[in-house]
């Protein structure tokens, strides 16, 4: 009879890499929003068109997810933490050419070349916890904390941000990176384990070139159609990134090493909880643009205030990422995604009840039992997407996690803002007030901000009852949203729960015969 032996303990170096690891993972965050407040900044400098804000905003993003797969499979081959370490030199020094950039297509290409960087760090670091915590209950806390590292980022970044717009200029803003990646790369050499496949084959060129157009292709489709509508444009890059990912995956499947192992989603634990993920991302992304907005144009708080009224949300990620691990003592995985989905979808409920005269502590309420749900599924899911895959691949199975977020955000931006921007549309339409200017009307009609400095525009009555309409058109816009939400999340935990526990059901009935 042979005796399963215990997986080792992590010891002090394990957990003090765990904090080193934990640095970039904050400042990526951090650098997803804090961008957001220096645009003002920068557009009065660099007066860039508006062409050229948009990429600004959005190159980071699309190099990020069109590089992951890339980057997870690289870090499997080369060393993870070789990787790391470069993504993260990389990053400080095109943080600093983004600092001191003097014309937008500077400032844009440095964009380009932080999301490049900035896609080593995930996959690098996850993988990499997936090496250094071998016992089950560890790797989950570990993931925890990664998880909350991100959420720390999150709300950090506006008001860190806001304090070095106060006194310095918006460069400012990204210079905040560099230390932060020095002190990794001054400790990462000690503290972080090399791991990598020794029998890895050649990156397919071909392979990273399908899976990058595919992916800034459909991303950009969907961006497009969230901003300006389904029109021509948007339909053929999403059916072109559609296309180009069928291209893809046929070709993972004839090449000796692939850049993402389909086989992986023959495990139904892998499958589900990657359906689970880009669900719960899907829906949070679709309405937190939305939420936004609410805070600051409906309920006229200043960004600072909005960010304070945020910042349980982010709270609410941090305190659930930690106690998953505990969760999972005593409960198994199925039921904490399961359950971790259910009371997400209560809290996009919660969203439907803000029209009320407690409407501020409705949403704050609702984002926080929002965020308590969700963190079980991010922390135990990761750990389940990164456990189902076989050590060497590690890097590409967490690669394929983050993509799958980057995804699904995209998605449920494009498909929710735009559900949400025709109710809003339709709703106002049939209740603005009469003998509008016809450009302050059709200002009005495309956003909430149109309609408020619109009604900036005409006179006192006026301007509060155009105010007034767009206000209660945008909150049913946002209940509606919510609701959808509600829904999506509720059944992917019906289909979760389904997926997950059909294969116990067999195996027991194969143990009872």
């Amino acid at each position: 009879m042979t005796s399963v032996q215990p997986a080792p303990k992590a010891g002090r170096r394990e957990w003090t890499g765990l904090a080193v690891i934990a640095l970039p993972c904050l400042v990526y965050a951090m650098d997803l929003t804090v961008l957001n407040l220096a645009l003002p900044a920068i557009s009065t400098d660099l007066a860039p068109s508006a062409a050229q804000m948009l990429w600004i905003i959005d190159i980071y993003g699309f190099m990020v997810a069109g590089l992951l797969i890339t980057m997870g499979t690289l870090g499997d081959r080369i060393g993870r933490r070789r990787l790391l370490l470069a993504g993260a030199a990389a990053f400080a020094l095109t943080s600093v050419l983004a600092a001191f950039a003097s014309s937008p297509g500077t400032l844009i290409a440095a964009r380009a070349l932080l999301g490049v960087a900035g896609a080593t760090l995930a996959p690098s670091t996850l993988s990499l916890i997936r090496n250094m915590f071998h016992d089950e209950h560890e790797r989950q806390f570990a993931i925890g904390i990664w998880i909350t590292a991100f959420s720390v980022g999150s709300a950090l970044g506006p008001l860190i941000g806001g304090v070095m717009l106060q006194y310095f200029w918006w460069g400012s803003t990204f210079l905040l990176a560099v230390p932060v990646m020095a002190l990794l790369l001054l400790l990462g050499p000690s503290l972080l384990p090399e791991y990598r496949d020794e029998h890895a084959g050649r990156i397919d060129l071909p392979s990273v070139a399908l899976s990058l157009s595919a992916v800034l292709s459909t991303i950009y489709g969907l961006k497009h159609a969230a901003t300006l509508g389904l029109d021509a444009p948007a339909l053929v890059a999403v059916l072109a990134g559609v296309s180009l990912g069928v291209l893809f995956v046929r070709r993972q499947r004839t090449i000796a090493y692939p850049l993402l192992d389909v086989t992986l989603f023959r495990r139904p634990a892998f499958s589900a909880t990657v359906a689970a993920y880009a669900l719960s991302c899907l829906a949070m992304f679709g309405v937190y643009i939305f939420i936004a907005q609410h805070l600051q144009l409906v309920l006229g708080l200043s960004p600072l205030e909005a960010g304070v009224a945020i910042l349980p949300w982010s709270l609410g990620f941090v305190f659930g990422s930690l106690l998953s691990p505990r969760l999972a003592r005593h409960v198994s995985a199925v039921s904490i995604l399961v359950w971790g989905m259910a009371i997400t979808a209560v809290g996009f409920a919660l969203l439907t009840l803000i029209d009320g005269p407690h409407g501020l502590a409705v949403l704050v309420a609702a984002t926080v039992v929002m965020s308590l749900g969700m963190a079980p599924v991010f922390t135990i899911g990761n750990d389940i997407i990164v456990g189902s895959a076989p050590p060497e691949r590690a890097g590409a199975a967490a690669a394929l996690s983050e993509t799958s977020a980057e995804f699904s955000g995209a998605l449920g931006i494009a498909l929710f803002g735009s559900l949400g921007t025709l109710i809003y549309r339709h709703l106002l339409n049939g209740s603005m007030p009469a003998d509008l200017p016809a450009a302050l009307s059709t200002g009005a009609l495309s956003t909430i901000g149109g309609a408020v400095a619109a009604a900036g525009q005409l006179p006192v009555p006026a301007g509060a009852a155009l105010l007034s309409a767009a206000h209660a058109a945008f909150t049913d816009a946002l209940q509606f949203t919510a609701a959808c939400g509600a829904l999506l999340v509720a059944g992917a935990s019906l289909l979760v729960a389904r997926i997950l526990r059909a294969p116990a059901k067999t195996a027991a009935g194969a143990d009872a015969r």
